[in-house]
Parts: C-alpha cells; sequence; structure tokens
C-alpha cells in the first residue's frame, strides 16, 4: 500500500486504489447477481415451507441409499445431507395435503430404518407451511428496503445527500455480496441467515457513520487542501478504531462459526463475511462515492442564519 505524507505526517494512501477497489467490487457483485439470477437461493424451510427431519445414526450414513429409499417411497422431492456429522442427516419434504407432522416423522422414520442395522434416533421435526413461507420471504424483503430506506433518509438529515448516496451504495454493496456468496456455495438460507443480513447492515451502517462523520470534521477543520487527501486523513484516523472493532468482531464470530453448532452456521458466515466486506466498503466503496460525486469543502459547510434586528422604538 502506498504511503503520502500530509502535514508532515506517514499516512497509507488509500485513494490511490480506489479505481481498483471499485473495479473489484464491481466484479464481486457481477458474479453474485448472476450467481442469484441463475442458481436462485438454496431456500430454507423457512420460506419454502414443507417437512424438516433430522435423525442420527450410530454410525456414518450412506447418503445416496437413503435418497433411494425415500424416492422408492414416493419421496423423490427429498433432500437430504448430512448436520454436523457424517452419523447425522436433515430430510427436507415438500408440504403434502394428505399427511400430518407426526405421520409424516413415522413414515420417514420407517423409511430410514430400511437404510441399515443399526438404530435410528429421530432428533427433530418441524413444519412450516407454504403460505406462511410465502409471508416470512416476502415480509423479509420488506423489512430489508424499510431498513435501506430508513438509512437513506437518516444520512441525508445527519450529513447530506452526497454522504447518503454513498453509505446507501455501501450497504447494498455489502448486501448483494453477502447474499452473492450464499447463493454461489448453494448454502442454505433461512431466517437466521435473513436476521444475520440485518445486522449486517446495522454494522456497515455504524463503520460507515463513522468515516463519514470524521470526513465532515475533517472537510470543516482543514482549509487548501485537496479532497483527496481529506478522504485519506479522515480514513487513516479512523482505521485504527475500525481495525480493533472489526477483529474483535471476528473473533467471535468464528468461535460461534467453530463452536456453535450446525444451526448457527448460516448465520455466523454471513456475519463473518459481512463484517469483512463491511470494513471494505467503509473505506473505499463509501469513500470512492463521495470522490466520484465531486464532494468539497461547501458541502459540509453550517449556514449561519441571519439575525432579524428590530428596528422599531
Amino acid at each position: 500500500m502506498p504511503h503520502i505524507h500530509i502535514n508532515d505526517k506517514k499516512m497509507i494512501n488509500f485513494m490511490s486504489k480506489r479505481k481498483l477497489a471499485m473495479a473489484f467490487s464491481l466484479l464481486l457483485m457481477l458474479v453474485s447477481i448472476g450467481s442469484l439470477a441463475t442458481k436462485g437461493l438454496n431456500l430454507g424451510i423457512d420460506f419454502t415451507g414443507g417437512y424438516l427431519i433430522e435423525a442420527g445414526y450410530q454410525n456414518d450414513v450412506d447418503l445416496e441409499r437413503v435418497r433411494s429409499a425415500l424416492a422408492d417411497a414416493k419421496f423423490k422431492d427429498a433432500q437430504v445431507q448430512n448436520f454436523g456429522s457424517s452419523k447425522d442427516i436433515i430430510v427436507r419434504i415438500a408440504p403434502r395435503d394428505e399427511a400430518n407432522k407426526a405421520t409424516m416423522a413415522d413414515r420417514v422414520l420407517d423409511v430410514l430404518k430400511t437404510t441399515s442395522e443399526q438404530e435410528v434416533h429421530m432428533r427433530r421435526v418441524e413444519f412450516v407451511g407454504p403460505q406462511v413461507g410465502d409471508e416470512l420471504r416476502d415480509e423479509g424483503g420488506i423489512a430489508l428496503l424499510v431498513a435501506l430506506g430508513g438509512i437513506l433518509i437518516y444520512i441525508s438529515l445527519r450529513f447530506q445527500l452526497k454522504s447518503a448516496v454513498g453509505a446507501i451504495l455501501a450497504l447494498v454493496h455489502d448486501v448483494i455480496i453477502t447474499v452473492g456468496l450464499f447463493s454461489l456455495l448453494q448454502i442454505e438460507f433461512d431466517l437466521t441467515v435473513l436476521a444475520s443480513i440485518l445486522a449486517v447492515i446495522g454494522y456497515s451502517l455504524n463503520d460507515t457513520v463513522v468515516v463519514l462523520d470524521r470526513i465532515r470534521e475533517t472537510f470543516r477543520n482543514i482549509r487548501k487542501t485537496s479532497a483527496e487527501d481529506i478522504l485519506n486523513i479522515s480514513i487513516n484516523q479512523t482505521l485504527s478504531r475500525t481495525l480493533v472493532t472489526s477483529l474483535t468482531t471476528l473473533l467471535v464470530l468464528i468461535a460461534l462459526f467453530v463452536f456453535g453448532g450446525e444451526i448457527i452456521h448460516g448465520f455466523a458466515l454471513a456475519l463473518i463475511v459481512g463484517v469483512i466486506v463491511g470494513t471494505y466498503s467503509s473505506v473505499y466503496i463509501a469513500s470512492s462515492t463521495l470522490m466520484i460525486m465531486k464532494i468539497h469543502k461547501q458541502d459540509f459547510l453550517v449556514i449561519a442564519k441571519e439575525e432579524v434586528v428590530d428596528d422599531a422604538p
């Protein structure tokens, strides 16, 4: 990373790499959007509706044999995968009108017992109706849009429109890349992952507001300095705070991902990716957007109100 000297202080010249960073971000977003358009998301049962059955074996499970047995038992749409270990499996089945949760679990358990001589234990059975799944999907999307709209209004009022545009672009950038990763790797996208996406928005916004606030103060306090130098000064001044916050947060999230169990893997992974991408976007996307929009000192000056003098006797 190149360095610059401003006011006899050595600083990292982040803005010198802004074009390369923007091109890299654009590439990641295009890949993410392309994956979402072609592969879509591997929606969990929370959104699609259906049955989720978790079962445990004493030894490793032959997934292909389980899939074949379920298909022969007229469960051709069943999805089977390991859950946590090679001895545990999750079976997902689309909703069926002719069966309730109890009878469906018994039927699947009977099929599973035919696939192995070892004992099979039923661990968990869940059911979400398709109508509930549709409502959760739609309301989750609305929640994201409302959050972005509220943020746009907040940043516009606290700073000004150019800063708001930079903050929103940074948030959209973070969300698209994080969701795109889940699409690309076909990791299950459920309500916990959606909650983590909303958390990513909050985290990224907090980081971006800190940088924008320092940019505003630097523009007001330093005169006869280019916008590029002011952005570099502001980013360098907030860099230690940003790195310490991000690293401590990542330590907790990595611990959750490694030791928290399969249930919260998606949640922790989304937050890990979101924190990394959010830290990067605060430095490059939000700040680079200000450069593209030709930010200048006048955008942050406070216009003093003229006092009305009453000359009447």
